[in-house]
């Protein structure tokens, strides 16, 4: 038995523009400066962590601005997106027999929605959500513990160093997509376990491999 778990924003749904427009409108009221074009560039050369430091987000704050973030973006999922070559992939990984999760920072509700608007509710297991911006390991021994799964049985696919980290901290492989959030350059620096450029690349890792 093999599971997949994807993070959701950035890798399965294509809201990272959204989402910054949505931060940048947040800003004053949370204390932080707005985003620029250079401030954007400079952040998605940094690991998760560093970014954080250098967005002047405060760290007390954050749960917060993350709580008012999903019920902003929950008005925007009508128009948002799946990558290119998404939809086909999950549908191709799902008859191969994978069970297939989301571990994410948005909401549950948001996530439903989504996945009912793009008519991908039935191919998805599980969904486990939390506020926590480096939570997300938390979650995914839950549902190993849960689950009864053993860790070399998961992969986790995310765009963000951080997702790295959870994946290292779980004891579950990680792979890496550079479609999101991240440069190319910050998430090697970080040792996935893979690297892929298209969502497709995911089928022939997993169901191509000898």
């Amino acid at each position: 038995m093999k599971v997949i778990l994807f993070d959701f924003d950035g890798t399965i749904v294509d809201s990272v523009d959204v989402g910054i427009t949505i931060t940048n409108r947040l800003a004053t009221t949370f204390g932080f400066p707005p985003f620029d074009q250079e401030t954007l560039d400079q952040l998605k050369q940094l690991g998760s962590r560093e970014a954080l430091k250098r967005s002047k987000i405060p760290v007390w704050k954050l749960p917060f601005l993350i709580r008012r973030f999903t019920q902003e973006l929950n008005r925007e999922i009508p128009d948002l997106k799946l990558f290119p070559g998404m939809k086909e992939t999950l549908l191709e990984l799902k008859q191969q027999g994978y069970i297939l999760g989301i571990v994410s920072t948005n909401s549950v509700k948001n996530i439903q929605e989504f996945l009912r608007v793009q008519n991908l509710t039935s191919t998805f297991d599980l969904i486990s959500a939390s506020y926590a911006l480096f939570g997300k390991s938390r979650l995914i021994q839950k549902i190993i513990r849960q689950r009864r799964l053993q860790p070399d049985q998961i992969y986790y696919v995310g765009d963000e160093t951080r997702d790295i980290e959870a994946a290292r901290k779980s004891g579950v492989q990680s792979i890496a997509a550079t479609w999101g959030l991240n440069s190319v350059e910050i998430l090697n620096e970080n040792h996935p376990d893979f690297l892929i450029n298209h969502p497709k690349e995911l089928l022939h890792l997993l169901i191509d491999k000898p």
